[in-house]
């Protein structure tokens, strides 16, 4: 009995109908998501064999993100959110596709797939901010933010688990465009769960007073409101200089380890199935209180991690450290997505959620572009020893400023 209600509580806001709806939607889709973002890292390395062309690739995905996530904020603020949610997945369908086609054509290049992570780039740009602004939407209780965060956290690391795996065995038995065409089609079932809501019923956006108006005024309150600052500020040097990691992970497998795409593959699954335990972790508690004691904790432990993968030549012991960089990442996320959409006003939500895209992928851009130079000139362990050290002292760092107490707004 207390081990039922244990369960209950942990997954209590897959209640609510349209998040019901938008778990499995979105967890047959993100499947397909995780398949083609090990295949396409794999394909751009074994045919230039270069980190360096490797981080480029990154970089063209993440860039446009960063570039256009202002003016998407204001943009999600003001239209319906759902109508975003559901656009940006018919584009990412269409993206996936022609991906497919190209590979199976045999025209396929670097430059090609730069051009079409650049479009994928621009989706996300919509599409990040505004699922993470729509999905308080889907629940309404404010209390079961950190438990939504983490709930949809265990889709998307059960997805990493899956995929990965299947990724590797469709590589290596048919090759990478069967990859690109699963994605493609897995994207049906997210849109499909959407057509199936209930009507949301929205409150009001801000009043239009101006496009750079309104960008400056949420920059204003995301940087000078001292809890979202700290939190962002310490997100964006982890994205800068350890989720880069995830980028050399196809380096680790076959240089540092000696292997190969299942390799690689495995060294993936062990970092989901990490993260899955962590996300499950985090939803088991009953409120949102000590995130930022969980944001720091899980900071220090993932900087430790990369660090240990930096002297790691075993792959059981390579699987071990991912895991436990994977559930410190999730955590990670989760508790800074859950801090901030608590704490701020409904009316700003689409920028700020903007403001920590932006972050994400403005840090995580250069620091993948870096990863490649450095890894290319220092060597991939050294880099990574690097990364793990700064992210390491950005945990101390912000328990010196520890936030004591914050006012979750009405």
């Amino acid at each position: 009995m207390a081990r039922d209600n244990a369960i209950k509580a942990i997954f209590r806001t897959l209640g609510c109908r349209n998040f019901r709806l938008f778990f499995f939607g979105e967890g047959i889709s993100l499947i397909g998501t995780w398949i083609q973002r090990i295949a396409l890292p794999w394909l751009v390395y074994q045919r230039s064999g270069s980190t360096l062309l490797l981080g480029l690739v990154v970089f063209a995905g993440l860039a446009p993100s960063f570039i256009i996530a202002p003016v998407a904020g204001v943009l999600i603020d003001r239209w319906n959110r759902y109508r975003i949610v559901m656009a940006t997945q018919i584009l990412s369908l269409i993206q996936a596709l022609m991906l497919a086609y190209c590979c199976y054509t045999e025209n396929i290049s670097v430059g090609i797939i730069i051009l079409l992570n650049v479009f994928l780039g621009v989706i996300n740009a919509f599409e990040m901010p505004a699922r993470q602004a729509f999905l308080p939407e889907l629940i309404g209780d404010k209390t079961n933010y950190c438990n939504a965060m983490a709930i949809n956290s265990t889709i998307v690391n059960s997805a990493r688990l899956i995929g990965p795996s299947i990724a590797g065995i469709i590589i290596t038995y048919s090759g990478e465009a069967l990859c690109f065409l699963i994605n493609g089609m897995s994207y049906i079932a997210v849109i499909a769960s959407l057509v199936m809501m209930k009507t949301i019923s929205t409150s009001k956006r801000t009043k239009n007073t101006g496009l750079f108006r309104e960008m400056k005024e949420g920059f204003a309150y995301a940087f000078g409101f001292q809890p979202v600052k700290n939190v962002l500020l310490l997100y964006g040097l982890v994205c800068l200089s350890g989720w880069p990691y995830t980028v050399l992970m196809p380096v680790i497998a076959r240089d540092l380890l000696r292997g190969d795409a299942h390799t690689f593959s495995m060294l993936m699954m062990a970092s989901g199935a990490g993260a899955l335990i962590g996300a499950i972790f985090l939803g088991s508690k009953k409120n949102n209180s000590g995130m930022d004691i969980v944001i720091a904790f899980t900071t220090a432990l993932f900087g430790i991690g990369i660090i240990a993968l930096s002297f790691s030549r075993n792959l059981i012991l390579s699987m071990v450290v991912a895991a436990v960089i994977g559930a410190c990442m999730m955590m990670l996320m989760a508790a800074t997505i859950s801090f901030i959409q608590t704490i701020i006003e409904e009316s700003k939500r689409g920028r700020i959620m903007s403001c920590y895209t932006m972050i994400f992928t403005g840090a995580a851009t250069v620091g993948s572009y870096l990863a490649g130079v450095l890894s290319a000139k220092l060597g991939t362990p050294h880099t990574l020893f690097l990364g793990g050290l700064l992210c390491v002292i950005g945990a101390f760092a912000f328990m010196a400023r520890r936030i004591d107490s914050y006012e979750i707004v009405e």
